[in-house]
């Protein structure tokens, strides 16, 4: 049965954060709403792969690095690994420095912004860790039922207030267009594609099927409309930030954005439209982040499993990542305070560097489902990707790796 924070739901609050909130905002003050397909296309892009992750998981009953280990070799692990370490301290400090900036808008106690994202940035971290810990996985889902409302109907009723027009809205939904903005538009479009959802938070999708029991091949219809709903939540925010940052001149980057951002909300449609905004970009970034901090130390203990070759499967049925077991308590320890060394660092200088390797994944990820799905012989002639799906993964690994390039270039 579908909940209303089923894994889709989760997947979708935890990919939506402070870098969503920063691209969306910034793409609407400078093309305006003639690029909101971008956003349905982003959107589109992360289902079909998330959706390969779990037509995988359901047909072969492994997770995605149970696969590529078994298929592919042991020797991913050893290169996954590190690549896991490096992208956990960036998402770590992104995740962080988000919420300290966010609840510095709303409690403005310190003196700079600097000093509030530092403080609160890390206070976030613990409550973070401290509710992964206390509950698990049902009081991470209870809690984020919570901040997905907060995020979902803020944002959007705050879209509202400042709805620019249903003719325009559709114009840029149905007729795909790039304004020049100065030459700059291309980028920023690309931008908005490949930053919208998750990337490689998208893994943890199966590990949370797990935790509901979600282990029936009969059941990837169910997946499907998950995935369907939560992806529709991410685009339909991402729409909502867009709309919001069309109707006003951002000015000012990293720590200032989201404070001038919610001033000049707060002139345009009053004091009640601005803290609306606030809480549901609090509601977004400390999702994300309480997403992150529950799903990342499954890669690692599912990793550290591998390596010690402890299959997770008892009489043929798998069997969730025991979240009260050494490598995923260390590693989530690990993934909230090791970052916090980013806090000291210039948020935009963090996001870009959880952009860039995030980016640079996602091609990978999705030439690895392209290689796995496609193979009758390895997941059953009724699971095999369908011609179509192959040409819309060949798109996506060649749109990321484009992506990744001109990340790692420093072009967008």
């Amino acid at each position: 049965m579908i909940t209303i924070a089923g894994p889709g739901l989760l997947l979708a609050a935890t990919g939506v954060g402070g870098g969503d909130l920063a691209t969306g905002s910034i793409v609407g003050s400078l093309l305006g709403t003639a690029v909101l397909w971008a956003v349905v296309v982003g959107a589109f892009l992360k289902y079909v792969v998330t959706e390969g992750l779990a037509r995988w998981q359901l047909a072969t009953g492994e997770t995605f690095l149970e696969g590529v280990v078994h298929r592919l070799g042991p020797a991913v692990i050893i290169v996954f690994l590190p690549f896991l370490l490096l992208w956990s301290f960036f998402v770590g400090s992104a995740q962080m420095s988000a919420c300290g900036i966010a609840l510095h808008a709303i409690f403005p106690f310190f003196e700079t912004p600097e000093q509030g994202k530092i403080v609160f940035g890390m206070a976030s971290s613990i409550t973070g860790i401290g509710l992964v810990l206390k509950g698990g996985y049902r009081l991470f889902e209870q809690v984020m039922r919570v901040c997905i409302g907060i995020m979902f109907v803020t944002v959007v009723l705050t879209a509202i207030m400042l709805w620019p027009g249903t003719g325009q809205v559709l114009a840029g939904l149905f007729i795909p267009r790039i304004p020049d903005a100065g030459g700059i538009g291309l980028t920023w479009t690309i931008a908005l594609i490949g930053g919208i959802g998750g990337t490689l938070t998208v893994l943890g999708y199966g590990y949370w099927l797990r935790e509901e029991g979600r282990t029936d091949p009969e059941e990837l219809w169910i997946c499907r409309l998950d995935l369907g709903a939560g992806y529709t939540m991410t685009a339909i925010f991402g729409i909502a930030m867009v709309i919001i940052g069309s109707t006003i001149q951002i000015q000012g980057q990293g720590t200032t954005l989201l404070v001038t951002l919610s001033d000049a909300l707060g002139d345009l449609v009053g004091p009640v439209g601005k803290w609306l905004f606030l809480l549901g970009a609090f509601g977004a970034v400390f999702s994300s982040l309480l997403g992150v901090w529950q799903s990342v130390p499954y890669l690692f203990a599912d990793c550290w499993g591998l390596i010690r070759q402890r299959a997770r499967h008892t009489e043929g049925e798998p069997i969730p990542v025991n979240t009260r077991a050494l490598p995923y308590r260390i590693y989530l320890a690990v993934l909230g305070i090791v970052p916090m060394i980013g806090l000291f660092w210039s948020f935009r200088d963090v996001q870009r560097l959880y952009t860039v390797t995030g980016a640079l994944f996602f091609p990978f990820l999705a030439m690895a489902l392209l290689i796995m799905c496609s193979r009758k012989s390895w997941i059953g002639a009724a699971f095999k990707t369908r011609p179509a799906g192959v040409v819309t993964l060949v798109a996506i690994v060649a749109f990321f790796c484009w992506v990744g390039w001109l990340e790692a270039m420093d072009r967008i």
